[in-house]
């Protein structure tokens, strides 16, 4: 019998330690278990609150005016730079329709689309594939709804619209915003450009400099 009462109460500590005070709202810091010795500086360590008084400045004030000459921090979130090229930031014009092109700032030279490559290949490959195509590595464990570049569709998008997604995600595909920057992500776009341009070229596309070695009139 006194099993049964030590797991009864067992049982009821357990119930209100859980879900008794779910929801509860309190006023009063919780209690300290452990003496002040044994965590010095840690949990009582002397900090301003905003908004709150102090008795060491003279209007008694913790919240101090900003010092003469002080220039705000030119980044945001995940450390984006906080400017006014939406067009580089979000894709877009300024009436809100996706930007076609690479924005001024952006100059596409081989580096660039080796970049581009790099980061596809860690980020974008598993799902599209190598070549754009989407039979990456994720369709053989079931994944089938991968789009290929390579359709009109996708081929005729606007580059803003493509960086709208690898900002915000799209159907199954999340968001990379937390692992390209932006560079980074106007390089993924530089190198699908480079893959549509590969799968779908004409002898046209060609630079006049580079025809005669490849036999092309």
């Amino acid at each position: 019998m006194r099993n049964v009462y030590l797991v009864t109460a067992l049982a009821v500590v357990l119930l209100v330690s859980v879900l008794g005070l779910r929801g509860t709202v309190f006023t009063a810091p919780p209690m300290d278990v452990f003496p002040e010795w044994a965590f010095p500086g840690m949990k009582r360590q002397s900090k301003y609150k905003p908004q709150a008084s102090s008795k060491l400045f003279a209007d008694g004030r913790a919240d101090r005016p900003l010092p003469a000459g002080v220039v705000a921090a030119n980044y945001g979130p995940l450390g984006r730079p906080l400017q006014s090229d939406s067009h580089l930031l979000s894709g877009k014009l300024a009436d809100g329709s996706f930007a076609r092109g690479f924005p001024e700032s952006i100059e596409v030279n081989r580096q660039f689309l080796e970049q581009g490559r790099e980061r596809y290949s860690i980020y974008c490959a598993p799902c599209h594939g190598a070549l754009g195509d989407g039979n990456g590595i994720t369709k053989s464990y079931g994944m089938g709804a991968t789009p290929t570049y390579h359709d009109e569709r996708l081929r005729e998008i606007a580059e803003g619209e493509i960086l709208n997604t690898i900002l915000h995600g799209k159907g199954n595909m999340l968001s990379y915003a937390d692992k390209l920057t932006i560079e980074e992500s106007w390089a993924v776009i530089a190198y699908v450009r480079a893959l549509q341009l590969a799968q779908h070229a004409s002898p046209a596309d060609v630079p006049a400099a580079h025809k005669p070695s490849l036999g092309i009139k």
